[in-house]
């Protein structure tokens, strides 16, 4: 079976064109002003309001009280056309640092291993469906010291809900757009958390033989600081957990056979793996932390 490889995605709005361009008031009101407005002023005060002008107080109103001798004055030190200073319990705006490329993590001075609990990385796990990535990834993530965001491509992807393009019914030009779409959002987010000193990890079955599924894309889309670590657990143990999932994340065994085929191409690669057939979700992420400590010692070569 042949697969597009490459399709470009759908271009960005162009100048002069969008749902936002042009837009002006006078659009959303074709009417005009409401009747007795006067021309370019503001709108006629609604009838009974005290204080404008020829209006008459309101006959059930309470009369404004006046402050005995002695009593605290009101203060009207507000300049006409100043700002108003907030008051205590206002929120102001905070301003972000703006997500850029991700660069690797050094480890600290006059220590052999980093603490990767304790710093701020970018993870990215790959695996065959059933190797356990989301299982591990959740984990690793609620577990840390630092504040930690676990983004999966697969939740992303379904964002999509209708024209959703599911692989499964064959790859072609829309899924791959979808998928590419998806992954460029995961990235965007992971920059963007990562600026503001949340670390991320990802999850994506990432092909050594596809370059339109494979590193290449992330490495772009987050930064050389990305590390990425495969977890590929046997066959048998990945067809024992894709028995128990449902809905479009279920594939067929032969599907998943083929996946974890291709998976194989990894050893050899550089990249570091992890074999979980025989560790739980707590002890995955202890050797993913022993993992990430070598890697920022010795960056693999991707």
């Amino acid at each position: 079976m042949q697969h597009a490889v490459g399709s470009p995605l759908p271009p960005p709005h162009q100048p002069g064109h969008g749902p936002a361009t042009g837009w002006s008031p006078a659009a959303h009101h074709p009417s005009g002003p409401p009747p007795g407005a006067a021309p370019g002023g503001p709108p006629p005060p609604a009838p009974g309001f005290a204080g404008a002008p020829g209006t008459a107080q309101h006959p059930h109103a309470p009369a404004p009280q006046h402050a005995g001798p002695g009593a605290p004055q009101p203060q009207h030190n507000h300049v006409p056309g100043a700002p108003v200073p907030p008051t205590p319990d206002t929120t102001g705006h905070i301003q972000l640092p703006p997500g850029g490329p991700v660069a690797m993590p050094s480890p600290p001075p006059g220590m052999a291993q980093a603490d990767t609990g304790a710093t701020t990385l970018a993870v990215l796990l790959i695996g065959p469906a059933g190797a356990g990535k989301t299982s591990v990834a959740k984990f690793w993530a609620e577990h840390r010291r630092v504040p930690t965001a676990h983004i999966s491509l697969d939740d992303v992807r379904e964002w999509v809900r209708s024209g959703f393009a599911d692989p499964q019914s064959g790859w072609n030009d829309h899924s791959e757009a979808q998928y590419r779409l998806a992954r460029r959002t995961c990235g965007f987010a992971a920059r963007n958390f990562l600026a503001n000193g949340i670390s991320c990890i990802l999850d994506d079955a990432v092909f050594p033989d596809r370059p339109v599924v494979g590193l290449g894309g992330w490495k772009r889309h987050v930064g050389p600081g990305l590390l990425p670590v495969v977890l590929l657990p046997g066959l048998e143990i990945v067809l024992e957990r894709n028995a128990e999932r449902s809905g479009n994340r279920r594939l067929t065994d032969e599907e998943v056979a083929r996946i974890h085929g291709r998976m194989a191409g990894w050893y050899g690669s550089g990249l570091p793996i992890i074999d979980n057939s025989q560790l739980d979700v707590p002890a995955t992420a202890r050797v993913l932390d022993d993992v990430l400590a070598r890697s920022i010692a010795s960056p693999p070569k991707w």
